[in-house]
């Protein structure tokens, strides 16, 4: 008899981020007080569910997003680089495709070409982690639900694998907004629906 598993993969919170630039993989970015509260909700809202996991990826902002979730479940975070963020030409820069950057002719070559993409890790590239992630993440949580703390380009990527879409996409339109939750059901190992929330709206 197939046992039903949930795997809620989150988006980090908000992050301290001043200066306004891709900060991508860089070290030292953290959650703003807003990111702190927005993590603080989601571990509420979760907090009588059946967690028995938590992944974070090893940025900071994800682990301190997983922080108070595992806290309430009174779980250690694993953390799983599958995870981390995707790769960018454009970290540590204050533009990123889709927010000004034909303005500088000095990097069209990085946005040639936006079905790749061409600015930074292949999209089919991120699918296939985010998914090693998601079924390590299922086995551990068999029959059970265990939440993956992730970031936003690896998360819509992971969703529209899942869903059978095409991974390219308008950044704008992504489904996947501070601290929200992404919830993939399983029968056994049969993905059978994935929902989406926001237990943070409003903060």
């Amino acid at each position: 008899m197939s046992v039903t598993t949930r795997v809620h993969v989150m988006r980090h919170g908000e992050v301290h981020n001043p200066e306004g630039i891709l900060y991508g993989r860089l070290p030292g970015y953290h959650l703003s007080e807003r990111g702190r509260a927005q993590a603080k909700a989601v571990a509420e809202a979760l907090a009588n569910n059946d967690i028995v996991a938590v992944f974070a990826s090893p940025l900071q902002r994800a682990q301190e997003t997983a922080t108070p979730i595992a806290a309430v479940h009174g779980l250690a975070i694993d953390t799983d680089d599958d995870l981390i963020e995707s790769a960018n030409y454009f970290e540590g820069k204050r533009m990123s495709p889709g927010d000004g950057v034909w303005r500088h002719p000095k990097v069209w070559w990085q946005v040639r070409n936006p079905f790749t993409p061409s600015w930074g890790e292949p999209y089919t590239e991120i699918a296939s982690r985010m998914s090693a992630a998601v079924e390590r993440a299922r086995l551990k949580g068999e029959g059970h639900e265990v939440v993956c703390v992730s970031h936003q380009l690896p998360v819509e990527t992971l969703r529209r694998s899942m869903q059978g879409r095409r991974l390219a996409h308008d950044p704008r339109r992504r489904q996947c907004n501070l601290a929200s939750l992404t919830t993939l059901t399983y029968e056994g190992d049969r993905l059978i629906d994935v929902s989406y929330r926001e237990p943070a709206a409003g903060l």
